[in-house]
């Protein structure tokens, strides 16, 4: 019997794209990257087919490599410097509803006193409200987005673990995100 016996790449779109498809959305919440991620892992999973040692099923196999790719996506894009890194989502019933926070941030090229009181004023907000999230999630969001920390450093210098780090960062978004709004974000 050969490694890849069980294998049939011809139905995974078929049986599995869906369920990958749901897996990835709940963790990256962006539909393009989500279907990106999906499609990346079945050919990874066409890559590596003789590496399969039939150990476990086929979507438990696909699903493995499929988390591999999501934390890639994330390790890219917390390691791209110079970008904006407090991402956060905020509820408003105003035309800009769903736009992320840097969208709202002056503009940094725009040296005029209204620009730099502008981000000075947001920059205060989001230490403001940072200092009301609880200590180690502040702790964690600090050395996460703000410092830009690897996750395994922060994991082993605080002792938890990627999924709890994670868990952290969500909250403390959530968090930031009902504050601004209240704080920052006001008609």
């Amino acid at each position: 019997m050969t490694p890849n016996h069980k294998l049939n790449p011809n139905n995974w779109i078929k049986l599995y794209s869906d369920y990958l498809f749901n897996y990835t959305i709940l963790r990256v919440n962006d539909r393009e990257i989500a279907q990106d991620l999906v499609s990346e892992t079945f050919l990874s999973g066409l890559k590596s087919i003789v590496n399969f040692k039939g150990k476990a099923s086929e979507r438990t196999w696909l699903t493995s490599i499929l988390k591999r790719k999501i934390i890639d996506h994330y390790r890219k894009i917390n390691s791209n410097k110079g970008k904006a890194v407090v991402k956060m989502h905020y509820k408003n019933t105003s035309e800009f509803e769903g736009d992320w926070l840097e969208e709202r941030v002056a503009d940094s090229f725009d040296k005029t006193a209204e620009g730099i009181i502008e981000n000075s004023e947001l920059g205060d907000a989001i230490y403001h409200c940072i200092s009301k999230l609880p200590e180690k999630q502040a702790q964690i969001f600090k050395m996460k987005t703000i410092i830009g920390y690897e996750t395994e450093v922060i994991c082993n210098e605080l002792d938890i673990t990627s999924s709890n780090l994670w868990v952290q960062i969500h909250r403390a978004r959530t968090a930031l995100a009902a504050c601004l709004e209240k704080n920052w974000f006001k008609a």
